[in-house]
């Protein structure tokens, strides 16, 4: 790693590290708070090595955590032309209760108009109306049915693709282990990850031990996977997702700063919510808000409202990975060094890798 100082030439290749396959977590511990927890110190750069339930010793009191209470539906599902082919679908939005927009993997060779039979609701018919572009699709549902009726009948848990399921013979376990205790609104097609730690037990000791809990809710899209393909950052078109700031989170969010208490963002999703907030606010005090954001934050990213930061291990070259690279940069300090040394670190020490692995806490 070049000693690259404050970020402003760093080019995708920078956010590249080698990851050994077995360190990917391919299902969830039996007892979730039982996961490692990295503690990743910025200013010294020194790191230790906890348990997940250790966090209430870890925070301080007074801390305000923001979770993000998104809900993971059944988003994934298989249909199949006249022809019997195979299609495998993402279900990514209701337009209304007729018509669907979604990702269709092998649709390669299917034309506008054409029907697909949608497996586990054979009723059921997708007529493909409009080619997106890069995989998307906008669907007629014939008849007219709610996605909320038909997706938890035939739809499977939408793991991210470095997780393996034979033949969806899991799905029971997933739908359980890729949801955090705390999610309540429908609409992620991927987990808040580094919330699924979480156990009510914990969040119990937590408020117990002085900290606060607030939530938002950001509906984590596929873009979350979607590699970055520019080399220069800037140029990367950032996916949008919706999201909702409700009015007790900001006052809990003003009220923290007023009195000179951290904000401890669970996960980058929290992360972007808050920031997109703050930019709005511009140094005034956050008031409730909802929309779409595609903030994107990558070094030397100033950050307005987060001190600390709980995550997951991220994929190389990914925008998670660069939101954490811009976190890990205060000041001269350059933060993609100081991450990669930790994920090195962490792989010395059999750490485990993305959405159900290990965790950090980084502050």
């Amino acid at each position: 790693m070049s000693p690259l100082r404050t970020g402003m030439d760093l080019k995708l290749d920078h956010f590249d590290y080698p990851l050994k396959p077995q360190r990917i977590a391919q299902k969830p511990l039996p007892r979730r708070s039982r996961s490692r927890l990295m503690v990743l110190r910025r200013a010294t750069q020194q790191v230790a090595h906890h348990r997940f339930e250790d966090l209430p010793d870890l925070l301080k009191t007074g801390d305000l955590l923001v979770i993000n209470n998104t809900k993971v539906i059944p988003a994934k599902f298989i249909c199949h032309r006249r022809t019997g082919a195979k299609i495998d679908g993402l279900f990514l939005r209701q337009i209304d209760t007729s018509r669907w927009e979604v990702m269709l993997r092998g649709a390669g060779r299917c034309r506008l108009e054409e029907s697909l039979g949608l497996k586990g609701a054979e009723e059921v018919l997708l007529y493909l109306r409009e080619d997106l572009g890069q995989g998307r699709w906008i669907v007629e549902i014939q008849p007219p049915t709610p996605a909320t009726e038909i997706l938890p009948r035939v739809g499977l848990t939408p793991l991210p693709p470095y997780i393996q399921r034979s033949d969806g013979s899991d799905d029971k376990a997933d739908r359980q282990g890729y949801q955090t205790v705390y999610a309540r609104h429908p609409g992620a097609v991927a987990a808040p990850t580094a919330g699924l730690h979480f156990t009510q037990a914990l969040l119990d000791q937590l408020v117990q031990r002085g900290m606060q809990l607030a939530d938002v809710t950001l509906h984590v899209g596929p873009g979350t996977f979607a590699p970055v393909k520019c080399q220069q950052l800037r140029q990367h078109p950032m996916h949008a997702e919706w999201y909702n700031l409700p009015a007790h989170t900001a006052e809990r969010i003003n009220a923290a700063q007023q009195e000179n208490r951290r904000i401890v963002a669970v996960g980058t999703t929290s992360v972007r919510v808050i920031e997109t907030a703050a930019r709005h606010a511009t140094g005034k005090a956050l008031t409730a808000e909802s929309g779409w954001t595609d903030l994107f934050l990558y070094p030397p990213a100033e950050f307005h409202a987060i001190d600390a930061l709980i995550t997951n291990f991220h994929l190389p070259q990914s925008t998670l990975l660069m939101l954490v690279a811009a976190f890990c940069s205060p000041g001269q300090t350059n933060g993609l060094a100081t991450i990669l040394q930790a994920y090195a670190e962490a792989q010395r020490r059999e750490y485990r890798f993305y959405s159900y692995g290990d965790a950090m806490l980084i502050e």
